[in-house]
């Protein structure tokens, strides 16, 4: 069986338009293989040449006195193809993310083309207002209706949200709620007896109708968990 390598991504930017000259200033990602966490992470700061809007400080924290010192996208963009290449990218709002580093790879000029050349892209907004229509599908929202924990998301940053959205991503598409490394294995506790009670019950069960919406969602949920899978879930 061939491995199946996802990279889950999450950018942050000195605002929010690469057509007004906007870039970005921290990439973060883990990976997944086999849809275990590889520890195998790219996290980097960038300095964009530009200042960094007031109200984009509010929401990451990063100011611009902090990237100064640090590298250009033209310093880290083969070591970041590199680790992207060929695998499946997963980011929450695709299109704000690929937008950007489009629009890096473009300002580098040469041949580096589009981001879509090295990998394939997957949406988990889409997919969440596909399972659920008409909600609220931001990360945080996301996070609580998984139970996943994001206490100390004060502001973003982009590795965080990367690995939180991890997290959510195995929940929307298989119930895993926690990431485990390679080499850890669940506890079991083998001394605990399994015991078995027969409830007795009196009259028919009552048997309750999906509604029609119920109905859309679950199907949304088994083309989720199909594409998650690579071939359509036998139930």
């Amino acid at each position: 069986m061939s491995e199946r390598r996802q990279i889950i991504l999450d950018t942050e930017t000195t605002g929010l338009e690469p057509s007004e000259g906007h870039r970005i200033i921290e990439i973060g990602a883990v990976e997944l293989v086999n849809r275990r966490l590889t520890g195998n992470n790219f996290w980097q700061y960038l300095q964009p040449d530009r200042l960094i809007d007031e109200g984009a400080i509010e929401v990451h924290g990063i100011t611009n006195e902090f990237l100064e010192d640090k590298p250009r996208m033209a310093d880290v963009v083969e070591s970041f193809i590199d680790y992207v290449r060929g695998a499946e990218l997963i980011i929450h709002n695709a299109p704000f993310d690929v937008g950007f580093l489009n629009h890096e790879l473009a300002l580098l000029g040469g041949n580096w083309g589009r981001i879509e050349d090295y990998c394939s892209i997957t949406d988990t907004l889409v997919m969440a207002r596909k399972m659920r229509p008409g909600q609220r599908n931001t990360l945080d929202a996301l996070c609580k209706v998984y139970e996943v924990d994001n206490s100390g998301r004060q502001v973003h940053g982009a590795l965080l949200d990367a690995q939180l959205l991890a997290e959510v991503y195995l929940a929307m598409t298989g119930g895993q709620r926690r990431l485990m490394l390679d080499d850890e294995a669940p506890e079991v506790a083998a001394t605990h007896e399994l015991t078995v009670q027969k409830v007795a019950r009196s009259g028919a069960l009552r048997v309750i109708d999906a509604t029609a919406d119920e109905c859309r969602a679950h199907e949304a949920m088994l083309e989720m968990l199909s594409e998650a899978a690579g071939r359509p879930v036998a139930w």
